[in-house]
């Protein structure tokens, strides 16, 4: 189970190395808080990679093997347009504001950490009726196919996870007085260490980091 943030570098890279070394691998992708909500129904993987908060509480509940986790990426929010699409002021407080509250309508995720994090920033910058008076949200997923489906101007998610879609532009990071850092770990579930142990150890490699930094992530060690 592994949170949407990595798919960029695990497509290009971690996953095709895996692979080649002769490793099997099925990625159920969803964001850190779907993926919490199928733990605690039930459902079990050899390994999962979420949120360090997250990560941190399946380690109190017993059911990660909390010495075999690997700090993996960390990833901040940014803002896409569509390709072509002139690029919005965003490098301070105020022109952020006031792109927010000029788009047509700005994507974003509800369940997804980026989702839940721009809504509570929204009543921070006091923008949060006007912006989602015209919010196009949707319940998971990459945020950027709003753009190039037309449906809104902006997309707001972490930059590894709007550089995916093709057919769009990352403007830039939120400005760093309300810009969050976040930090991804991963780690086999409760008596999964064998069957992860490799495919864990790909995950700091050099390479590994290579692949993190090309998709808009920075490795976390």
């Amino acid at each position: 189970m592994c949170a949407l943030v990595v798919r960029g570098a695990f497509d290009a890279h971690v996953v095709p190395a895996y692979e080649a070394a002769g490793g099997r691998i099925a990625v159920d992708w969803a964001p850190t808080a779907v993926i919490m909500q199928k733990i605690a129904a039930g459902e079990r993987a050899d390994a999962v990679l979420v949120l360090a908060d997250a990560m941190d509480r399946l380690v109190a509940e017993g059911l990660v093997e909390a010495d075999a986790r690997v700090a993996v990426a960390r990833s901040r929010y940014g803002i896409a347009v569509r390709a072509g699409a002139p690029h919005p002021e965003i490098g301070t407080v105020e022109a952020l504001k006031a792109a927010l509250t000029g788009a047509r309508s700005v994507a974003y995720s509800r369940t997804g950490a980026s989702g839940i994090w721009f809504a509570g920033l929204l009543p921070r910058l006091g923008i949060e009726e006007a912006v989602n008076a015209r919010a196009t949200i949707i319940p998971q997923g990459f945020t950027a196919e709003k753009l190039v489906s037309g449906e809104a101007d902006l997309a707001v998610q972490q930059i590894s996870e709007l550089m995916v879609v093709p057919g769009i532009a990352v403007v830039g990071p939120f400005p760093d007085p309300v810009q969050e850092e976040t930090v991804f770990w991963a780690a086999p579930m409760r008596g999964r260490g064998a069957a992860a142990a490799a495919f864990l150890a790909g995950l700091t490699t050099p390479a590994a980091a290579a692949a993190y930094r090309a998709s808009g992530l920075a490795p976390a060690a």
